[in-house]
C-alpha cells in the first residue's frame, strides 16, 4: 500500500560543500550527525521523457530508511508530494496508474542511475525536536540510455521536518548564503543528471547518437502550425492563439488532475469535470475558429467523460447538501435513523462510483481522448477566422452564446412552476456555463468586459445551480423515504427536508426575474 508525504526542501551547491556552523541559525539549539548512508536509485521514464517534462520523478531506491519506490509530483517551488510504495522488483501497479495520464501506452524504463553518499545532520531545537534535516550528497549519475554518459557533483539539501514552519528554511538559507552556499540551478537531482549526462555524452558522440536520446520535451505537442503564432514569450496574438491557449489549459487540467481523482482527493472529480465542460463549450462557442468536423468527435468523447465523472460528483454534492440540511433541523423534527441511512447511502454510492471512475480513466477510450487532444493542439484544425483579430471574433462568440442564453431564461420565466419549468431552468443553467467559459477564453484578449461577463455568468450559474440541486435533492429524498418506509422506519423527516428544498426552489424562482433583468441590462457584449 502506498502512502503520501508532503516534502518541503531546498537544494544548494557550493565550491567545497562545507557546512557552516548551523547552531547560529535562529531556533537551532544543536546539530546531531546521523552518519553517512549509501543510496542507490534508478529513475524510470519514457523514451521521450514525459515524466521529466512534467517535473515528475519515479524511482526505485535502496539504502536509507525509506527504501522502496518513490513517485514525486510538484506542488510548488521546493514543495513536492512523495508517494511511496514498498520495495519490489517491478513497478507497483498503484504507482503506474498515477502516471498513466502522462505515460499512456508508452513503456517506462530505467533512464538514470544515481548513487549517492549522504552525510546527514539533524537540526534540533532546545526541546530536541527536529526542525529540519540537512545533508551533503556526493552524487554519481549514470545515464542508462542512448549510449550512456556520467556526471558527478556534490549538493546540499535541506528538508523541513514534518509539520514544520516553512519560514525556518529562510533562516537556514540566510546562514548558508553568508557562508558562500548558493541555491542549486537544478530543481532536482534527476533534472541535473539528465542535463549533465546529456551534455557530457553529446560532447563525445556523433549527432546521430545524440538524437537517439533526446532531452525532455517541454510539452506533449509541438507549436501550432498556423501562420500567426504566439509571440516568443508565449503571448497569444490571433483569435486562434487565444482559443488554443484555453484548450491547452483544459487539456493540461485533465492530465494533471488524473492522479488526484484516482486518489479520491476532495474536489478533484469536480475540477476534472469542469475541464471537460470547458473544452466542449470552447469547441461549440468558437466554431468560427476551430473546424467542427475535427472537434465534434472529440466533444462527443468529452461528453461521455463528463457523464462518467458526474456519477460520482453529483452524488457528492447531494450528500453534502442533504447532510447540511439535516444538521439544521430541530431535534424534534428528526425521527428515525435518518443520518445513518443518509451516510450509508452516500458511502455505498461513492465507493461504487469511484471504482467505476478509475476504470474509466484506465480505459482505451479515455487514453485515446487524451492522445487526440494532444494531436489537435499539435496540428489544430483552424478556420480562416483563426487568423483574425481576437477582439472581434471572441466578442462575437460571447455575444452569440449570451443571446441563446437570454432566449432560454425568458422562456423558462414564462412557464408556470413545475417539471417543465425545472427542465427549462436546467437548460438555461447549462447555457450560462457555456457563455461563462467563452468569456473566460476571451479575458486575455478583451480584459475587463470579459471579466465582467464571467462574473455575471457565475452569479447566474450559482442561482440556477442551486435550483437544479434542489430538484435533484427532492428526487433523492423521495427515493430515501420510500426505502425507509419499506424498512418500517418513519419517513417524516424526509418529508420535512423535501418541504425545505421546495421552499428553496421557490425562493430561487422568485429571485430570478430581478437577477436576470440586472444581468441582461449590464451585460458588456
Amino acid at each position: 500500500m502506498a502512502d503520501t508525504k508532503r516534502e518541503i526542501e531546498r537544494k544548494y551547491e557550493s565550491d567545497d560543500a562545507t557546512l557552516p556552523d548551523l547552531t547560529r541559525v535562529p531556533g537551532v539549539a544543536s546539530v546531531h550527525g546521523r552518519g553517512v548512508t549509501h543510496l542507490d536509485a534508478t529513475y524510470h521514464d519514457t523514451a521521450d521523457q514525459r515524466l521529466a517534462a512534467s517535473s515528475i520523478t519515479l524511482r526505485r531506491r535502496t539504502g536509507g530508511a525509506d527504501a522502496g519506490w518513490h513517485l514525486k509530483f510538484p506542488v510548488a517551488p521546493g514543495v513536492r508530494d512523495e508517494i511511496r510504495a514498498p520495495l519490489s522488483d517491478t513497478l507497483p501497479d498503484e504507482l503506474a496508474a498515477l502516471v498513466r495520464s502522462r505515460v499512456r501506452d508508452r513503456e517506462l524504463r530505467p533512464v538514470v542511475r544515481l548513487r549517492s553518499d549522504r552525510d546527514v545532520r539533524h537540526l534540533l531545537d532546545d526541546q530536541d525536536q527536529l526542525l529540519a534535516e540537512i545533508s551533503v550528497d556526493t552524487v554519481h549519475a549514470e545515464r542508462l540510455t542512448g549510449g550512456g554518459g556520467e556526471a558527478r557533483w556534490t549538493e546540499i539539501e535541506v528538508e523541513l521536518a514534518d509539520d514544520g514552519d516553512p519560514a525556518f528554511l529562510d533562516k537556514v538559507e540566510k546562514r548558508l548564503r553568508k557562508a558562500g552556499v548558493r541555491p542549486s540551478s537544478s530543481s532536482s537531482k534527476l533534472a541535473r543528471a539528465l542535463a549533465e549526462t546529456q551534455t557530457a555524452r553529446t560532447a563525445g558522440s556523433s549527432t546521430q547518437e545524440a538524437a537517439a536520446c533526446p532531452p525532455p520535451a517541454t510539452a506533449p505537442e509541438a507549436a501550432p502550425r498556423h501562420k500567426h503564432r504566439p509571440r516568443p514569450d508565449g503571448t497569444p496574438v490571433t483569435a486562434g492563439d487565444h482559443v488554443l491557449a484555453y484548450v491547452r489549459a483544459q487539456r493540461d487540467a485533465l492530465v494533471e488532475l488524473d492522479p488526484a481523482v484516482r486518489q479520491d482527493v476532495p474536489d478533484a472529480v469536480h475540477r476534472m469535470r469542469v475541464a471537460t465542460r470547458r473544452l466542449r463549450s470552447t469547441f461549440r462557442s468558437f466554431r468560427a475558429v476551430l473546424d467542427r468536423a475535427a472537434t465534434d468527435p472529440v466533444a462527443a468523447d468529452l461528453k461521455w467523460l463528463a457523464a462518467e465523472l458526474g456519477k460520482d460528483r453529483d452524488q457528492e454534492v447531494l450528500a453534502e447538501r442533504l447532510t447540511h440540511a439535516l444538521g439544521r433541523l430541530p431535534a424534534d423534527q428528526v425521527t428515525g435513523p435518518v443520518a445513518e441511512r443518509l451516510a450509508a447511502w452516500s458511502e455505498a454510492r461513492h465507493k461504487g462510483a469511484h471504482h467505476e471512475l478509475v476504470a474509466i480513466l484506465d480505459s482505451r477510450r479515455h487514453l485515446t481522448l487524451l492522445d487526440t487532444l494532444d494531436g489537435l493542439l499539435s496540428d489544430p484544425p483552424l478556420r480562416k477566422k483563426a487568423a483574425a483579430r481576437p477582439d472581434k471574433v471572441l466578442a462575437k462568440a460571447v455575444r452569440k452564446d449570451f443571446g441563446k442564453l437570454a432566449g432560454l431564461v425568458e422562456h423558462a420565466l414564462e412557464l408556470p412552476p413545475g417539471t417543465e419549468r425545472d427542465t427549462a431552468l436546467h437548460e438555461a443553467r447549462k447555457k450560462s456555463k457555456r457563455t461563462r467559459y467563452a468569456a473566460e477564453a476571451a479575458v486575455p484578449a478583451l480584459g475587463e468586459p470579459a471579466e465582467e461577463a464571467v462574473k455575471d455568468m457565475k452569479s447566474l450559474q450559482g442561482l440556477l445551480g442551486d435550483h437544479q440541486d434542489s430538484v435533484m435533492a427532492r428526487r433523492t429524498l423521495r427515493e430515501l423515504a420510500a426505502v425507509a418506509h419499506a424498512a418500517g422506519e418513519s419517513d417524516f423527516t424526509y418529508g420535512v427536508l423535501h418541504a425545505g428544498e421546495a421552499h428553496r426552489a421557490r425562493a430561487t424562482e422568485e429571485a430570478l426575474p430581478e437577477a436576470w433583468s440586472s444581468i441582461s441590462r449590464a451585460f458588456p457584449f
